[in-house]
């Protein structure tokens, strides 16, 4: 990490505003163009329960959220209970004394008092201790005042003089008897002057899904992928795209299909469950070849599962989605920058290949934030559209001898959108010959059969020869290739690092995005000159490792899976490294040192 590196964890019970001073913090480590990488870790209740907001700041990349916390602000004694003995040397913790009791707290642990009555004694309501903790956290890391101030100020203008006042001057209050009672950090908050963006995964996914010209979004609303749903819905009649909210995941998909089929762009996104019910229409597109875009935000299952919950349990469900042998591609963003940069280039793919694309994220990546820096977001990418008869006006009528799936050498056939003057055409989901008739309305022709399977699996090797191969990430010569997939290239990239830092081992990291098709060939000429195989997943039962060893027959030397719903923390990567490497053991699973 860089100079800075800042973690500060807000805990409390659903309702006692976390956001705020969360979404305040963010605002003002963005504004003085610092880094920044936020989880919250919440369960599926109005009121009460468990929140912890885990916020950390550095002048570069920050690649997780990290393994330590700096600061510590309880909004309750459930979380003062929690994580107070998790605090280390060096950092502090700021609670309401009127409330909450601390504890025993390891040496070096600086303990920050403060009393609500005796600094709002006029002011009613809970609320009021989480503007005396965020002000003093920001005069304890050297932030001026006037920032907070103009924050506050925006926050709650809508409610008038009196409210601004009465909230600045609490704040005010908290930041001096901050500075007179606690001893700051031994720095002050840098301004690296860099204009920096910040928003989650979710939105990423639903903008590149508007770089990428989608006309067309539809979903029923399924935690962790909703926010797609919520930002096309606020956005839809500035970008004019037509949002819908269906009945269920059934009428999503081949509501989207039926756009699709139209010929305008069109996506959707559901989790787990939902996704299950959509396997049949995604089966359907391949068969009638057209393209659409489904998005699959993984959380904890099975079934209903744990909704709040992260995990990277669906990529078998996802791989097997529709019975039969169909063409498809399958990508993993790896971070909430890929997540808005793979959208158009799927899109493209789709377009070009005529079949349906899938994008598998989860929990981490589509609700946590993340600061971006604005020139990496390109909102006019290229756009290409494939083979699609008269879309740019220039129509040469065939008067009925048109093919919709004719044989080609590529698999892909000229398509034409309905409609178009002189180009006739069936579409339907059972098999059929190169004019759209169904074989088996006719009689089911073993060689007709045979050649339309085999044009549409065709398609799979032209879409291979497009996507980037995995690349080797770190040291050539190194102890141990740490495999991943999707989102957790950030957690092993830092505990690359740690490992080399602290325990003096060299690794490296193999991250795979695109899963099907899946350069079996380019995977297995890197693992196989590395020494020791370690793979890392969110899952129970090594769902990559089985898929790795099925494509290229390669069985890894050790395993480090999670699957409590919490992401990976770099010490657990660490841990198991050691552990694997010293042959204690070949699968090491970690769990998160508190209940959250």
């Amino acid at each position: 990490m860089g100079k800075i590196d800042l973690a500060i964890g807000i805990g409390g019970a659903a309702g006692q505003g976390i956001a705020t001073p969360g979404d305040i913090l963010a605002r003002i480590f963005v504004r003085r163009g610092l880094h920044l990488s936020a989880y919250n870790a919440y369960q599926s209740i109005i009121r009460g329960g468990h929140i912890f907001l885990t916020l950390r700041t550095s002048d570069e990349p920050v690649l997780s959220m990290g393994d330590k916390l700096d600061v510590l602000l309880p909004l309750n004694q459930d979380t003062m209970d929690r994580h107070l003995r998790l605090m280390g040397a060096g950092s502090l913790v700021l609670y309401n004394s009127d409330k909450i009791k601390p504890g025993a707290a390891a040496a070096g642990v600086q303990l920050c008092p403060f009393s609500v009555k005796e600094l709002a004694l006029n002011i009613k309501g809970d609320l009021v201790q989480n503007t005396i903790a965020l002000a003093a956290v920001l005069r304890l890391i050297g932030v001026e005042f006037k920032i907070l101030e103009e924050i506050l100020t925006l926050q709650f203008g809508r409610k008038g003089e009196a409210v601004i006042a009465e909230n600045v001057g609490v704040a005010r209050a908290g930041y001096d008897y901050a500075g007179a009672h606690f001893k700051p950090f031994p720095f002050s908050l840098p301004d690296t002057g860099k204009k920096l963006g910040f928003f989650e995964g979710n939105q990423a996914l639903a903008m590149g899904g508007a770089a990428a010209g989608v006309r067309f979004y539809c979903a029923y609303p399924m935690s962790p992928s909703s926010g797609v749903l919520h930002w096309m819905a606020r956005h839809a009649r500035q970008l004019g795209i037509m949002v819908r909210q269906v009945e269920d995941e059934i009428g999503v998909i081949n509501m989207a299909i039926g756009a699709a089929h139209a010929g305008c762009r069109a996506m959707c996104a559901t989790s787990g469950g939902g996704f299950a019910l959509m396997s049949e229409g995604l089966g359907s597109a391949a068969m009638m070849e057209i393209p659409v875009v489904c998005i699959d935000v993984q959380r904890a299952g099975p079934a209903t599962g744990v909704p709040t919950k992260t995990e990277q349990g669906d990529l078998w469900q996802v791989m097997g989605a529709g019975q039969g042998d169909y063409p498809r591609i399958i990508v993993a963003p790896t971070t909430i920058l890929d997540c808005f940069k793979i959208v158009p280039q799927l899109f493209n793919l789709v377009d070009k290949f005529q079949c349906p694309g899938i994008i598998i994220s989860d929990l981490l990546l589509s609700e946590g934030r993340s600061s971006v820096d604005p020139a990496e977001l390109d909102f006019h990418v290229p756009i290409d559209r494939g083979e699609v008869i008269g879309l740019d006006g220039d129509i040469a009528p065939v008067n009925g001898g048109y093919q919709r799936y004719k044989i080609t050498e590529s698999g892909v056939s000229p398509r034409a959108l309905p409609g178009t003057p002189g180009y006739v055409h069936v579409v339907a989901t059972d098999e059929h010959d190169e004019d759209g008739v169904l074989i088996s309305d006719e009689f089911t022709d073993p060689h007709k059969r045979q050649a339309a399977h085999e044009k549409r699996m065709r398609k799979m090797e032209g879409i291979l020869a497009l996507l980037e191969p995995p690349k080797l990430f770190g040291a050539g010569q190194a102890e141990v290739t740490l495999v991943g997939w999707g989102s957790t290239e950030g957690v092993i990239r830092e505990a690359i690092e740690k490992l080399a830092e602290e325990e003096g081992i060299i690794a490296n990291n193999l991250e795979i995005k695109w899963l099907v098709p899946l350069h079996a060939d380019a995977i297995t000429s890197i693992l196989s000159k590395s020494k020791k195989v370690i793979i890392v997943e969110n899952n129970y039962s090594g769902q990559f490792a089985r898929y790795l060893r099925s494509e290229t027959g390669i069985v890894a030397d050790g395993h480090i899976r999670k699957y409590d719903g919490e992401p990976f923390m770099p010490h657990h990567i660490v841990d198991g490294v050691k552990k694997i490497l010293a042959g204690e053991t070949e699968k090491y699973v970690p769990v998160h040192e508190i209940m959250v």
